[in-house]
């Protein structure tokens, strides 16, 4: 009777093992599938922060031009304390995508991707003051000065 009750649970057995194999390899195609989607959602992720990490360096590299620029006049004044203020907005913006993206830092996916692109939001962050320091901090020195020596 035993003997009857084993090859039972066997036979039982086997099936169970037979279909699960089979499902398994049907499913192993559609698990490349399912990678292969994933893989390409990285890339694209990747080229999406290498794009913007690409134009805020290039906007980085325009504003330390501007911080070259002599002679201005007031209205020149104006348009680059605007120009700051707008800066500064972005880098907020840039700052909270940043911030947005721990759950993925977190998990190690596209590791120098989002270094770069806080990196390029540093860079940003530091113009923006140098610009305020050239042209705001300096010429209030420099305008300091000269009344320092009118009383000399």
């Amino acid at each position: 009777m035993e003997s009857i009750t084993y090859k039972s649970r066997i036979s039982e057995t086997f099936e169970n093992v037979r279909k699960l194999s089979f499902e398994e390899k049907k499913e192993s195609s559609f698990d490349e599938i399912k990678v292969n989607k994933l893989l390409d959602e990285i890339l694209e992720f990747k080229k999406v922060f290498t794009d913007k990490t690409n134009k805020i360096n290039s906007i980085v590299e325009t504003i330390e031009e501007i911080t070259w620029f002599n002679n201005v006049d007031n209205d020149i004044m104006m348009s680059i304390n605007d120009l700051i203020s707008s800066i500064r907005d972005l880098h907020s913006s840039l700052l909270r995508q940043y911030i947005s993206l721990a759950f993925i830092r977190s998990k190690s996916i596209a590791n120098e991707e989002i270094k770069k692109f806080k990196a390029s939001i540093d860079d940003l962050r530091d113009v923006a003051a140098d610009l305020e320091s050239r042209f705001f901090s300096c010429q209030i020195s420099s305008t300091f000065k000269k009344l320092l020596k009118n009383f000399h």
